[in-house]
């Protein structure tokens, strides 16, 4: 089931005009998060930062708001049947609210790590990389064509090379005793997970590096993950270069990880 402009909807379809901006060009918003113990006011689920992102992007766009409450009643009524919920608005103001569960492979991959591969054709560059818009054709080719070479993510790359994120969230790399992330001011989404961590660490007096990625950097890191709100946070044992497809590899069971889920898992 899901929501869809203010009514219930038991079916796997929706119907959209043809000439649905959404449809045609990708013009939604959308935040997908993922649901703890069967509430968005949970605060795992972070709900307050995922309206706010909806919301700055609206005002952003100059497009004409939903109802909030409404949004808000309808996510709480699916949080209580999926973990994992995309709330999608359109240019007019109505919305898609769908569930769906957890990658089944998460634990596995969460353990041992996964395999990356380097998209830094300019093919694969995201638009408008300060919102989470729906068109995310390039950062969905980058991984189509990462799995092709057996890797489960893409890192996208600016005209320099420098890494800026993954196909579907934030970097995090482990050298000289702390950790390092790419700043949003490189062109990159400003991920909710990222900004708990980051705010936590600012709590805990604990420094984490934003800066950009040059390969001199990449290559000191001992440590390499990925967050997003479904996923938390993913190590990355293997990174392929597409230059020459040579490999990099991290240790994804360096003790930094630690801190890292610290930081994000808080007191909770």
């Amino acid at each position: 089931m899901y929501w869809y402009d203010g009514k219930l909807c038991d079916s796997t379809t929706v119907q959209l005009d043809v000439t649905e901006p959404g449809l045609l060009y990708g013009a939604t918003v959308f935040t997908t998060l993922r649901v703890y113990q069967q509430s968005i006011e949970h605060p795992r689920s972070i709900w307050l930062r995922h309206l706010r992102r909806l919301q700055e992007a609206v005002t952003a766009f100059d497009w004409p708001s939903p109802d909030w409450e409404r949004l808000r009643e309808e996510a709480q009524q699916l949080a209580a049947h999926h973990p994992v919920l995309r709330v999608t608005l359109f240019p007019d103001g109505r919305e898609l609210i769908t569930g769906r569960s957890i990658p089944a492979e998460l634990t596995q991959r969460q353990q041992h790590g996964i395999a990356a591969w380097v998209a830094d054709e300019p093919q694969f560059r995201r638009a408008i990389p300060g919102n989470k818009t729906g068109n995310y054709l390039p950062a969905w080719l980058a991984l189509q064509q990462a799995n092709k070479r057996n890797a489960q993510e893409a890192i996208l790359t600016d005209a320099e090379g420098c890494w800026l994120e993954s196909s579907t969230g934030n970097l995090w790399g482990w050298c000289e005793g702390q950790w390092w992330t790419p700043p949003l001011d490189v062109g990159i989404l400003p991920g909710l997970v990222r900004e708990e961590i980051l705010d936590r660490a600012i709590d805990r007096n604990i420094n984490i590096v934003q800066r950009s990625w040059p390969s001199s950097i990449v290559s000191k890191f001992k440590a390499l993950a990925y967050t997003n709100c479904v996923v938390e946070i993913v190590p990355i044992r293997t990174v392929i270069r597409s230059s020459d497809d040579t490999s990099l590899s991290f240790d994804p069971t360096h003790p930094s990880l630690d801190v890292l889920r610290s930081l994000l898992e808080g007191d909770l």
